[in-house]
C-alpha cells in the first residue's frame, strides 16, 4: 500500500509550538514572496463555492508543473455559537507526473499561520516602512496570527484592538499578554485606529457591513482587509476604496468576493504578484493603500509545501494507508480478494 504523510491537529499545534508561530512568519513570509515571483508558472483559477445561508463550503486548487494542491475550507459565522470554529480546513498536494497524493494535512490552524503570513507580506510591500502601530479590528481566531505576523515582519510594536464581542476582546488581551505584545483595549473601531499605521480589519459576520468608514482612514495608512471573502459580505466603506489605491491576490476572484464587488467591474486594481515583480512597495507616503485579501489557493500550496519540507520524517507527521497500492495494478479485485477468510467463496 502506497502510504501518505499527514499532520493532525495535535502534531500541527505540536510543531508551531515547538517551531514559534513568529519565528516561523518570516520565514513562510519568505516563501510566499518567492511563489508570488513566479506567478506565472501556476495554473489559476478562482475556487469552487457551495454557498447556503449559513455559510460557504469551498475547494480551493492551484498547480504548477510538478504539484498539484487543493484546500478543502469552510466559512460559517454562525458556527461560534454552536461551539464549533468559523473555519476549518485541510489540504492535499499531489504529484503532477503521477496522480497521486504525496502529503495530507489539517489547515485550520496552517490556513490562520499563512493567511498572517500573506498579511504581512503585502505590508511589507504597501505599508510605509516606519509603521509601527496597527489596529486591530476583530479579535477572533486570526487576531493573534495578524499580531505576530506584523511584529515579526513589519515591525510593529503596537497593537490597538477592537471587536463587538467583548469576550473575543478579552480573550485577545489575555494572549496577547502571554506573548509580550502591546495592547491597547478599544472601545470603538474611531479609537481603535486613532494613530495607527495599518488598519486590519478581520471580522467574521456573512453580510455587507461598514467596519470601517472612510473618516477612519488618513492618508498614509495601509489597510489590510482580510474579513470579507465571500459574495455579500465586507468590510470598507466603499469610500475608502474609491481614495486608495487596491492590491488583491486574484482579480477573477477579488470581483466576487473582496471589497471590491462593492464598486463595480471596472474598478482599477493592481495584483500584489505585479507590486512585487516591479521591486517598487509605496510611490508616496501619502498614498493610501488597500491590501483586499480573500486568501487564494496559491498561498495554501506553498503553506503545505513549506510545511511538507520541515516536517516529512519527523515524529509530527503520521501516515495513512490511502491508495489502493495492488501488486498488480489491473487486479484492483485482488486487493478484496487477498481479505476473504479462507474457505469462503469470493461472491459469497
Amino acid at each position: 500500500m502506497s502510504r501518505v504523510p499527514f499532520v493532525d491537529v495535535r502534531a500541527m499545534a505540536r510543531w508551531m509550538a515547538w517551531r514559534g508561530v513568529e519565528r516561523l512568519m518570516p520565514q513562510l513570509v519568505d516563501a510566499l514572496e518567492a511563489d508570488f515571483r513566479r506567478w506565472d508558472s501556476f495554473e489559476l483559477s478562482p475556487r469552487v463555492a457551495a454557498h447556503s445561508r449559513e455559510g460557504v463550503i469551498e475547494l480551493m486548487p492551484a498547480s504548477d508543473s510538478e504539484i498539484f494542491g487543493f484546500k478543502f475550507v469552510n466559512g460559517h459565522p454562525v458556527n461560534p455559537s454552536r461551539g464549533l470554529q468559523t473555519v476549518t480546513a485541510f489540504g492535499v498536494l499531489a504529484d503532477v507526473r503521477t496522480g497521486y497524493p504525496t502529503f495530507m494535512a489539517e489547515m485550520t490552524l496552517l490556513t490562520a499561520l499563512r493567511t498572517g503570513a500573506t498579511s504581512a507580506l503585502a505590508a511589507r510591500w504597501l505599508a510605509r516602512p516606519d509603521s509601527r502601530v496597527m489596529a486591530l479590528i476583530g479579535t477572533g481566531a486570526q487576531a493573534e496570527f495578524q499580531a505576530l505576523a506584523f511584529r515579526a515582519v513589519c515591525g510593529v510594536e503596537q497593537i490597538r484592538a477592537f471587536d463587538v464581542d467583548p469576550d473575543a476582546l478579552a480573550k485577545f488581551a489575555r494572549n496577547a499578554q502571554r506573548l509580550g505584545l502591546e495592547v491597547h483595549v478599544a472601545s470603538s473601531v474611531a479609537e481603535a485606529v486613532a494613530g495607527a499605521d495599518i488598519i486590519t480589519t478581520c471580522t467574521a459576520d456573512k453580510r455587507a457591513a461598514t467596519v470601517l468608514h472612510d473618516v477612519d482612514v488618513v492618508p498614509g495608512v495601509h489597510v489590510n482587509a482580510i474579513g470579507g471573502d465571500c459574495p455579500g459580505k465586507t468590510e470598507l466603506d466603499p469610500a475608502i476604496l474609491r481614495r486608495a489605491r487596491v492590491f488583491v491576490e486574484y482579480e477573477p476572484q477579488a470581483r466576487v468576493e473582496g471589497e471590491i464587488q462593492q464598486v463595480g467591474p471596472d474598478f482599477p486594481v493592481t495584483e500584489l504578484h505585479e507590486v512585487i515583480a516591479s521591486g517598487v512597495r509605496r510611490r508616496h507616503q501619502g498614498d493610501i493603500t488597500v491590501f483586499d485579501s480573500v486568501g487564494f489557493a496559491v498561498e495554501d500550496v506553498c503553506a503545505l509545501r513549506f510545511l511538507q519540507a520541515d516536517v516529512v520524517g519527523t515524529e509530527y507527521v503520521t501516515e495513512l494507508d490511502l491508495v489502493a497500492s495492488p501488486s498488480d495494478p489491473r487486479d484492483l479485485y485482488g486487493l478484496v480478494a487477498s481479505e476473504m477468510p479462507v474457505g469462503i467463496p469470493s461472491g459469497a
